[in-house]
């Protein structure tokens, strides 16, 4: 989304660009996901949902966002919903496929297959490498010791390039290296991109919450960023959810958690019944990081380096906003910025 969003604003703004994407396709992570693009309702709940976040740039996603979101409906985007299904939040799905291909027609050049191993001299760069998810050193060292058992969770390709780029041009750390955004996931034996979505197992306030040694965590968040982030710090990344059959017809989106399970079993999860109760086991998947590089509220890390997506840290720190949504709006700004550094 960032690195996208850039792009075709730039290319808007009468610039010329190349995007160098280290993947086989372009998308990232953006094309694996659901696509809702969203920003609380109010922006005081921003700042009270992620209390550790810079307010500046809250402020930023959450007053640029309705513009940005009508800019990609103008490029093309196919709109698949307008309502996010939370209350607190308000925002817009669209298919991943066709925001993709609507942000990659405008963007100009873009290069497959072609990472960017050193920052250029004399031109802006825009880096928006989606975070440092796929590194396991870089994932273990700030975030959990148990990175080995993590289920990746996004594109393969996004293991730390931007931070690594961006440090070593002398931009600092922001705040939450040791937070990330993601999903307990289905403990199947093998889970593929299809399956991020529909093995997703999001509903621990139902629940009971335990680690594998019986060890219990109550869920606090709404979005259950804090169980996962427990759970991934647990033996083995693994947990066991505890679903009384009172709580089995409780709806999570479309499904009932009990259709949640039953579609977990079927995959190939350890799912059991107990006395008056369906138990799943369940894993940490990892989606995005939310700590990485510090920038200002134009999106700017260093001379000449600009920094948007998940390589820039410090917005939904100490909670969860859509990664999207700063993504495509930080996007835009760092394009816009760094062109008028020009």
């Amino acid at each position: 989304m960032a690195g996208l969003a850039a792009a075709a604003r730039a290319r808007e703004l009468g610039a010329d660009v190349v995007v160098f994407e280290k993947g086989s396709r372009a998308g990232g992570s953006m094309l694996l996901s659901s696509c809702v693009v969203w920003r609380y309702r109010d922006l005081e709940r921003f700042h009270a949902e992620c209390p550790g976040g810079d307010s500046e740039l809250q402020r930023a996603v959450w007053e640029g966002l309705d513009a940005a979101l009508s800019w990609l409906e103008g490029l093309g985007a196919p709109v698949v919903a307008r309502d996010t299904g939370n209350p607190l939040t308000t925002g817009t799905r669209f298919d991943p496929e066709g925001l993709t291909q609507a942000l990659a027609r405008r963007a100009g050049e873009i290069r497959l297959r072609a990472p960017l191993t050193e920052l250029p001299d004399g031109v802006p760069v825009v880096l928006a490498t989606g975070g440092f998810q796929g590194d396991t050193d870089l994932v273990r060292g700030h975030i959990t010791s148990e990175a080995p058992s993590l289920v990746l969770r996004a594109n393969p390709w996004s293991s730390g390039d931007g931070f690594r780029l961006a440090r070593a041009a002398g931009a600092a750390e922001s705040v939450g290296l040791d937070e990330f955004y993601g999903r307990n996931m289905a403990a199947v034996p093998h889970i593929s991109p299809e399956d991020f979505v529909p093995l997703a197992q999001v509903y621990a306030k139902h629940a009971r919450v335990e680690n594998l040694v019986g060890e219990a965590y109550e869920a606090r968040t709404w979005s259950e960023i804090d169980v996962v982030q427990w759970t991934a710090r647990q033996p083995g990344a693994r947990a066991r959810y505890i679903v009384s059959d009172e709580a089995l017809g409780e709806h999570v989106r479309e499904r009932t958690i009990g259709e949640v399970m039953e579609a977990a079993r079927a995959a190939g999860a350890h799912v059991e019944r107990r006395a008056g109760a369906t138990v799943v086991e369940v894993v940490a998947g990892i989606t995005t990081t939310l700590g990485g590089i510090a920038v200002d509220a134009s999106g700017r890390a260093a001379d000449g380096l600009w920094v948007a997506g998940a390589d820039a840290g410090g917005i939904s720190t100490g909670g969860w906003s859509s990664a999207l949504a700063s993504a495509l709006v930080f996007g835009r700004i760092a394009a816009e910025d760094a062109l008028g550094a020009l």
